[in-house]
């Protein structure tokens, strides 16, 4: 009898086990097809930020949504390119293909609607080009997703990635990654020549009448435009912590009030050390301003509705606009005319109806960061 239990015991202690081990082999085989399923998913979210199937990132094209940008690299690319625009402006004024009067003229009419009526000097007519120059760079190539040469094609994805980006800032950058994943290696001639004639239409008529592309000196500066501009849109942003953030280019109007937030002066201004207003004279490179979402909590914005599906976004200038004042360019009433210039300039009351801003077509963002240090508010 004794051992008739002790073998009952046994068998039901035995099959307790074997259950037991089904069990567990059971939970085991789950989770070893939850990991499979994790490294799935995380293979596939490196592919939409850019990386190979394995979650490396990509050698080549490390800037089509491969690497991460952040405000240092973003200095350093705006420097270089900056140089390249001051350099085609003093080489353009050394050997203008035109009349001065007719250059500063055709910028004029592009950037404020009207010409002036006096002589141009050398330095006001660079200090324009590279204004112009700056409008492009921030009108037509950073605000706009070059993805393809087809123009029409671009801006049709600009609307799109604001469409989603309005709605859910996370979605956008990866959808903006991914597009910028396949997007062409260099930017056409023909489509640089494109930007360029809808940009600033009068000053390229003066420069170069009836071009099909750009001129070399040119093209060269919308090159590295379009690598700066995929830079920003197309890569992974560090700054801040989030990956939700975007970018666009802003150019003060010629003539608006300088604001310390928004704009760097690039020379001494005299009357901004007196205490007195100064206004823009030239921009020699755009602004960058960051979009993205608002810190966890924070309201909804006017146009999320009361269930709060859009999300308030925030705006940080990350990079100020380089500004030439007007004083620094001799212009009237900036100083002693003798030390600054003709009264004859541009800016004088003979010229000064071809010099009143129009209205902007992207206005400078507020400012929601640190303030600047420096003497007077400016850098």
């Amino acid at each position: 009898m004794i051992l008739f239990l002790e073998a009952k015991q046994y068998r039901y202690a035995l099959t307790n086990f074997r259950i037991a081990h089904e069990k567990v082999e059971s939970q085991r085989q789950q989770l070893e097809e939850q990991e499979r399923q994790v490294a799935i998913l995380k293979a596939r979210i490196a592919v939409l930020e850019g990386g190979d199937d394995q979650g490396i990132q990509k050698p080549v094209n490390a800037n089509q949504g491969g690497s991460s940008v952040d405000d240092f690299s973003i200095k350093q690319a705006a420097s270089k390119l900056e140089r390249l625009i001051n350099r085609w402006a003093a080489d353009l004024v050394r050997m203008p293909p035109a009349h001065p009067n007719d250059i500063r003229d055709a910028a004029l009419v592009d950037l404020s609607g009207a010409p002036d009526t006096s002589d141009a000097p050398p330095v006001v007519v660079q200090n324009l080009l590279r204004h112009a120059m700056s409008e492009v760079i921030s009108e037509g190539v950073v605000n706009v997703l070059i993805v393809t040469n087809s123009p029409e094609a671009n801006e049709q994805l600009t609307r799109i990635h604001e469409h989603i980006f309005a709605r859910d800032p996370t979605v956008a950058s990866v959808w903006r990654r991914q597009t910028f994943s396949a997007a062409v290696e260099q930017c056409s001639p023909e489509l640089s020549q494109w930007i360029l004639d809808e940009t600033i239409p009068s000053l390229m008529a003066v420069l170069q009448p009836n071009a099909k592309v750009p001129h070399p000196a040119i093209l060269s500066i919308m090159d590295a435009a379009y690598a700066f501009s995929r830079m920003l849109h197309g890569s992974r942003t560090t700054s801040g912590g989030t990956t939700d953030a975007f970018y666009k280019g802003f150019v003060p109007e010629l003539g608006s009030i300088l604001y310390p937030r928004q704009i760097e002066l690039v020379k001494r201004c005299l009357k901004a050390e007196r205490g007195e207003i100064d206004r823009v004279g030239s921009c020699v490179f755009p602004g960058l301003v960051k979009i993205s979402k608002a810190p966890p909590g924070a309201p909804a914005g006017p146009d999320g509705g009361p269930d709060g599906m859009t999300p308030e976004l925030t705006q940080t200038v990350v990079r100020r606009a380089q500004v030439v004042c007007e004083c620094a360019l001799g212009m009237v009433g900036a100083g002693n005319p003798q030390m600054l210039g003709s009264p004859q300039m541009l800016g004088s009351p003979q010229g000064l109806q071809g010099y009143i801003p129009s209205p902007s077509r992207t206005p400078a963002p507020e400012y929601t960061g640190p303030p600047p240090n420096g003497p007077n508010g400016y850098a």
